[in-house]
C-alpha cells in the first residue's frame, strides 16, 4: 500500500459524505483496504464536471450523476481527529451513486439566499476493525445554506445507519455532534467556499490553458 498523502483536518471534513466504496472484501491474509483501480479517474471526471457546473452556472445540461469510489488509509483519517472525535479502526472504503439535479446546484450559486437539499443518498462502506473489513450503510441527505453564492451553514443530515455498534456508534454520534453544535462547521464552511471559488476556478483554467496548447 502507498504511503498516505497527510490531509489537513478541514479537508478531510469537507469529503462530502458521497466519498466511498466498493464492497469488497480483501483476500485473504490482506490487512488493509488497497486503492481500487480507475478509483482516482472517476473522482477527477465527477470533479471536471462538477467545478464546470458550479462555475459556468449554465441551467442547461445533465444532472450531476457520478458512480464514486473513496478509499482512505487509516493515516489519512486518523490525521483528522479532534479531541472529541477519535478513530479507533482502520482503513476505510465507501461507494456512492451521486445524483443531483443541476437546477440545485445553479440556484444555490444564483439565488440571493438558496438551501440546497440534496436527495437522500445511500453510501455503502467497509471499515477495517479488527483486522476484518466490516460493511457499513448510511443514508445521507446533506442541506447546505447559500447566500449570495457562498456557503453559509453545511449539515450532514445523517437519517440512517447500519453496521456494527462501535463503528455506527462512533460515526452517529460525529454526525449528531456536527449538527447539533457544529463541531466541523465552520472548516466545512470554509472549504466548500475554497472548492468553489478556487478550486474549480482554477482547475478550469488550467483545463483551459491545457486544451489551448493542444491545438
Amino acid at each position: 500500500m502507498t504511503t498516505p498523502r497527510r490531509v489537513r483536518p478541514r479537508r478531510l471534513a469537507a469529503l462530502p459524505p458521497v466519498a466511498l466504496a466498493l464492497a469488497l472484501l480483501p483476500p485473504p491474509g490482506a490487512h488493509a483496504l488497497e486503492e481500487g483501480a480507475g478509483e482516482k479517474k472517476a473522482l477527477d471526471a465527477c470533479d471536471r464536471r462538477l467545478c464546470a457546473m458550479l462555475v459556468e452556472k449554465n441551467p442547461r445540461g445533465e444532472d450531476l450523476k457520478c458512480s464514486l469510489t473513496k478509499t482512505w488509509a487509516k493515516a489519512t483519517i486518523k490525521s483528522a481527529e479532534t479531541h472529541t472525535t477519535k478513530w479507533g479502526f482502520g482503513d476505510a472504503r465507501c461507494t456512492v451513486q451521486l445524483n443531483i439535479p443541476r437546477a440545485e446546484l445553479i440556484a444555490a450559486l444564483s439565488s440571493p439566499e438558496y438551501k440546497l437539499k440534496a436527495p437522500p443518498h445511500t453510501v455503502d462502506c467497509l471499515i477495517e476493525e479488527e483486522g476484518a473489513a466490516k460493511p457499513i450503510k448510511a443514508t445521507l441527505a446533506p442541506k447546505i445554506e447559500f447566500k449570495n453564492g457562498k456557503a453559509e451553514k453545511v449539515r450532514i443530515n445523517l437519517q440512517k445507519i447500519d453496521g456494527p455498534f462501535a463503528i455506527t456508534g462512533m460515526l452517529s454520534a460525529a454526525a449528531a455532534l456536527e449538527d447539533r453544535i457544529g463541531l466541523f462547521h465552520r472548516s466545512m464552511v470554509k472549504s466548500v467556499n475554497r472548492y468553489i471559488e478556487k478550486h474549480c476556478v482554477n482547475l478550469l483554467a488550467t483545463a483551459a490553458k491545457d486544451g489551448a496548447g493542444k491545438k
